[in-house]
């Protein structure tokens, strides 16, 4: 069993900063990517950013320059830096692992219960 653990968010001021973690737990073999999506009040959810095993990074285009993705390999921990929030911004952040357990020795998806960020204007 792998379950996605996360931290962190809250409100913030438009132009502060904020960070939110998570942490994979469980029988795991491998961790082929982790990363962010988020999603607001009536929207689709939408990727924020990933980062690979070997720590190259993708970003959606609206937080390129402005959020920063890390990964702990030895702790299983994705990090996601967030400077110069906006109030558009504001959504549920979910967690995203593509994850080899012990148990099943194949990739799956695996998502976070999701943290609520507030940007404040």
């Amino acid at each position: 069993q792998v379950q996605l653990v996360e931290s962190g968010g809250g409100l913030v001021q438009a132009g502060g900063s904020l960070s939110v973690s998570c942490q994979a737990l469980g029988s795991i073999s491998r961790i082929n990517a982790m990363g962010w999506y988020r999603q607001a009040p009536g929207k689709q959810r939408e990727l924020v950013g990933v980062v690979s095993s070997g720590s190259s990074t993708n970003y959606r285009d609206s937080v390129k320059g402005r959020f920063t993705l890390t990964r702990d390999n030895a702790k299983n921990m994705v990090y996601l830096e967030m400077t110069r929030p906006k109030p558009e911004d504001t959504a549920v952040y979910y967690c995203y692992g593509i994850i080899v357990s012990s148990t099943f020795n194949m990739p799956r998806n695996y998502w976070g219960q999701g943290t609520q960020v507030t940007v404040s204007s």
